[in-house]
């Protein structure tokens, strides 16, 4: 398995965060995944970001992409567009997330007209599957980015208290909601207690080379993300200028999300490191 290590703000591989989205989430956390990312957002005097996922460069670019995104996906495309035809290519995408020790025992569930469907069982308690751009927060310019493809695999912990937030956001995607109901019924959702609480101990991969997080990220990092209910950003000093933890909050889940850079894909071969 690639070594995994926290990554300074300082260094040039995370000189320019765009999850984050999703992660993700892409990215909801940082990746989009959010998932990136998936989701939250970062100090902009420190990354000058929004973190559902991936490094930018600065406040300006920042204004020009998200004006050219709300352009280019001003709302949902034709679903077959976030459909991968071929179930056997999905679920290879989906365990691309991580190294194969874990990946190759790991549940898969792929995306459905009406939803996500297992389409292998587990036998270690890890689940993978692809995101789509809707893990993103919804003040994401590329919400309906129909190329994102966003491969995690979480833990038993995250399969049973984090997942369930993005299937069931999903199955609102596809029922036909608007963005804004999306939030409000999800909001409601947790309000009422109708979603599980987050485990301790809870976190995913995603170490796919082939993972598409958004428009400039591209495939991004690998790395592995460590959730964490409310915000902790403050408390655990994150983002400050020097600071070497990198996090991102989503405030829609209510979860912060703690990012660990890899130097390795899940395929064991060496991940550039001056990547966006």
């Amino acid at each position: 398995m690639a070594d995994l290590r926290i990554h300074g703000h300082g260094e040039a591989t995370v000189s320019q965060l765009a999850l984050f989205t999703t992660c993700g989430l892409i990215w909801r956390p940082m990746l989009t995944g959010g998932n990136p990312c998936i989701g939250g957002k970062m100090p902009k005097n420190h990354v000058k970001a929004v973190a559902c996922a991936f490094l930018l460069s600065g406040a300006g670019w920042m204004a020009v992409a998200a004006q050219a995104g709300k352009a280019a996906y001003p709302a949902m495309a034709p679903l077959d567009k976030y459909l991968i035809a071929d179930e056997t290519t999905e679920i290879a995408l989906a365990r691309s997330a991580a190294p194969p020790s874990i990946s190759d025992g790991a549940e898969v569930m792929v995306l459905g007209r009406d939803g996500y469907k297992t389409a292998a069982k587990g036998t270690n308690g890890f689940l993978c599957i692809v995101e789509r751009s809707w893990a993103q927060t919804d003040d994401q310019a590329e919400f309906w980015n129909p190329q994102m493809r966003a491969p995690n695999c979480f833990n038993a912990q995250a399969a049973r208290s984090f997942v369930p937030y993005y299937l069931m956001k999903t199955r609102l995607v596809l029922a036909g909601k608007s963005r804004s109901e999306v939030v409000q019924d999800m909001a409601r959702a947790l309000d009422k207690k109708e979603l599980p609480a987050l485990e301790p101990g809870a976190m995913a991969y995603m170490m796919s080379k082939q993972q598409y997080l958004n428009d400039r990220g591209k495939s991004w990092h690998p790395h592995a993300m460590f959730f964490y209910s409310g915000d902790l950003t403050k408390s655990w000093a994150a983002n400050d200028p020097a600071s070497p933890v990198m996090v991102a909050n989503d405030p829609e889940q209510r979860v912060t999300t703690l990012f660990v850079i890899a130097d390795k894909w899940s395929d064991g071969t060496v991940a550039p490191p001056n990547m966006p």
